[in-house]
C-alpha cells in the first residue's frame, strides 16, 4: 500500500479496513471540511459551557468520583494536563507501533463526530503523531475499558513520555521538534475527552478482524490440505448436502474446499476407502463456518462502535441551541463480547487444526511414513512440533475465558461495571498470533504429506498452496533445525497479499 494513499474522514462510515490502513500500512488520515466543522461547533458549545458557568461533567467539574467538585478559569486548563498526567499509569511491555497507531486513528474518528468537544488544535496534533510517524511508547496492561492506553498517547502531545520516532525511541519533545511541532495547551474537557470512550478497544479490534479474515482464509487452504493428505470422503462437502444446514458461513467454506480439491486425483482414487472420516476431518465446514458467522457479527458490532460518540459527556445541538448529557458512551460491552466470542471462535479453529495435522503424523491412522519423514526412528520427524500446536492450543484455552465477565469497581462506587473491552482486545490479538502458529505448523505437516502422494495430482488449490510453500520451505528429507520452517510458513500467513494473489478466487 502507497504511502501516499489518503483514508478521508467524512459522512461515511469508517471500516475497520480504513483503519488498518493507516495503522499498519501508513496511509495518511485527514478530516473533511465537514468533519472539522462537526469539531469547532462541539467547542463552541464547551466555550458557551465555561462562560455561562453551567455545571457539566468534566468541562468543569472533578472526574469519576470527584464529579460534585466545580472548578474555574485556570483550572479548567490544569485539569486537562493532569488528567493526562494521573491517568498515564499503565504497566507492562508497550504495544506495538501498529497498535498504537491503530488506537489513535480509533480516536480520531470518535472525536470526528462532532460530539465530545475537544479544541481542533488536539485533534491536528494527533493527526500529525500519526502522519509525522510519531508513535508514542503505551504500556499494554493497566486498562478497564479505557483511560490509560490513550492517557499515555496523550501526554506525547505535551512533549511527555518517550516515543518510537524513526525507529528509535527519543523523548516526545525531542521528536515534537524534530517535526516542528508545538507541544499543546489543552483547553476546558480536553484531557477528558483524550481519555474517555472506546477508541482503544475499538482500534485494537481492528486489526485483529484483519488478521482473522486473513486466518480463516488460510485456514480453509491448510484444512483442505490436510483432508487430500488423509484421503477424506469428499462427499462430506456435497454442495446440496452442504445447503441443508445454511449457515452462511457454512456454505462459504463448502464452496472453498470444493474448488480447492478441483481436479484432485488423490480424492479421487480414495472414494470409498473408509464409510466417514473423523470428525476433525469431515467437518470443517461445520467448525471453519461457524467462526466466519462469528466474525460477520463482530464486524458489525466493532464498525458500529467505530462510528459511533463514545465520550461522556456528550455535546448535542449548537452553542445557541445545546444539551450537555452524561451517560454510559464509553461502556465498551459490545466490543468487548465481539472480541471475546472472536477469540473463541479463532481458539476453535487452531483446535480443530490441531488434531488434523496430528492425525497427519500418527502412523496409526495417517497411511503414511510416521512423523512423516522416510526413516524414522534415526529421525524423529515432524513429532514434536505437534507438541507446539498442543501447548498453544492450551493456551488458547485459557485466552478463550471471556474477560468481559471480570467485573470490578473503580472510582470510589462511581465506575462500577466495566467492560474489560481492552484486555479483551488484547488477548484476541494473542489468540490470533497462537493461531497463526498453529496453522502453519498444520501447513509444514500437510505439504510434507504431499511429499509422500506426489504420484497423483493434487487438487486446484492445494496444490498451489503446497508449491508456494516449497518456495521457502524444501522437502523434510532428515531430521534438522525446525524452528526456521515454521517461522518461514507463519510469515507466508501474515502476508495480506499472497493468498489472493495465490488464489484470487478464495473467500
Amino acid at each position: 500500500m502507497s504511502q501516499a494513499e489518503k483514508i478521508i474522514i467524512a459522512d461515511t462510515p469508517l471500516r475497520w479496513q480504513d483503519v488498518v490502513a493507516v495503522a499498519r500500512h501508513g496511509a495518511v488520515l485527514e478530516l473533511s471540511g465537514q468533519a472539522w466543522a462537526r469539531i469547532d461547533n462541539a467547542q463552541a458549545i464547551v466555550q458557551c459551557i465555561v462562560s455561562s458557568g453551567e455545571r457539566a461533567y468534566g468541562v468543569n467539574t472533578g472526574l469519576g468520583a470527584l464529579c460534585n467538585v466545580s472548578l474555574k478559569g485556570e483550572q479548567l486548563s490544569q485539569l486537562s494536563r493532569n488528567t493526562l498526567l494521573s491517568h498515564a499509569c499503565g504497566v507492562g511491555a508497550p504495544l506495538s507501533n501498529e497498535q498504537t497507531r491503530a488506537i489513535i486513528c480509533a480516536a480520531i474518528i470518535n472525536y470526528s463526530q462532532g460530539k465530545s468537544g475537544l479544541h481542533p488544535q488536539v485533534v491536528h496534533s494527533l493527526l500529525a503523531l500519526l502522519n509525522h510517524g510519531i508513535t508514542p511508547q503505551v504500556p499494554s496492561q493497566g486498562s478497564v475499558g479505557y483511560l490509560t492506553h490513550m492517557a499515555h498517547i496523550s501526554i506525547a502531545l505535551l512533549g511527555v513520555g518517550n516515543v518510537n520516532y524513526r525507529g528509535q525511541i527519543v523523548s516526545a519533545h525531542e521528536a515534537l521538534a524534530a517535526e516542528n511541532l508545538q507541544p499543546v495547551v489543552l483547553g476546558a474537557k480536553d484531557g477528558l475527552c483524550l481519555v474517555n470512550g472506546t477508541p482503544c478497544m475499538s482500534g485494537l479490534s481492528c486489526l485483529a478482524l484483519a488478521d482473522a479474515h486473513r486466518l480463516l482464509q488460510w485456514a480453509d487452504v491448510i484444512g483442505a490440505m490436510s483432508f487430500e493428505a488423509q484421503r477424506g470422503q469428499i462427499d462430506a462437502f456435497d454442495k446440496e448436502i452442504i445447503a441443508l444446514k445454511p449457515h452462511p458461513g457454512m456454505q462459504q467454506v463448502g464452496s472453498n474446499l470444493r474448488a480447492l480439491l478441483d481436479g484432485s486425483e488423490v480424492i479421487a482414487a480414495s472414494k470409498g476407502i473408509r464409510t466417514q472420516d473423523a470428525l476433525s476431518i469431515r467437518s470443517i465446514p461445520q467448525v471453519h463456518g461457524a467462526a466466519r458467522d462469528q466474525l460477520e457479527h463482530a464486524t458489525r458490532q466493532i464498525e458500529t462502535e467505530l462510528n459511533g460518540a463514545t465520550d461522556n459527556p456528550l455535546l448535542l445541538g449548537t452553542p445557541d441551541n445545546y444539551r450537555v448529557v452524561s451517560q454510559a458512551n464509553p461502556h465498551g460491552q459490545s466490543v468487548a463480547l465481539a472480541a471475546d466470542m472472536l477469540a473463541i471462535a479463532l481458539a476453535e479453529i487452531g483446535s480443530i487444526a490441531e488434531r488434523r495435522l496430528d492425525r497427519l503424523i500418527n502412523p496409526h491412522v495417517s497411511g503414511l511414513p510416521a512423523f512423516l519423514v522416510s526413516n524414522p526412528g534415526v529421525n524423529s520427524g515432524m513429532m514434536i512440533v505437534q507438541y507446539v500446536a498442543a501447548s498453544l492450543c492450551g493456551q488458547n484455552r485459557q485466552l478463550a475465558q471471556p474477560a468481559v465477565l471480570d467485573n470490578f469497581v473503580t472510582s470510589g462506587l462511581q465506575e462500577d461495571h466495566l467492560s474489560m473491552g481492552t484486555n479483551a482486545a488484547l488477548k484476541l490479538h494473542q489468540v490470533l498470533e497462537n493461531v497463526t502458529q498453529i496453522l502453519a505448523i498444520e501447513y509444514l505437516l500437510a505439504a510434507q504429506a504431499f511429499e509422500f502422494l506426489q504420484e497423483q495430482r493434487f487438487g486446484a488449490g492445494t496444490h498451489t498452496a503446497w508449491r508456494l510453500l516449497r518456495e521457502q520451505v524444501p522437502a523434510y528429507d532428515q531430521d534438522r533445525w525446525l524452528a526456521p520452517d515454521i517461522t518461514a510458513a507463519a510469515t507466508l500467513l501474515k502476508n495480506a497479499d499472497l493468498l489472493h494473489n495465490a488464489l484470487p478466487n478464495l473467500r
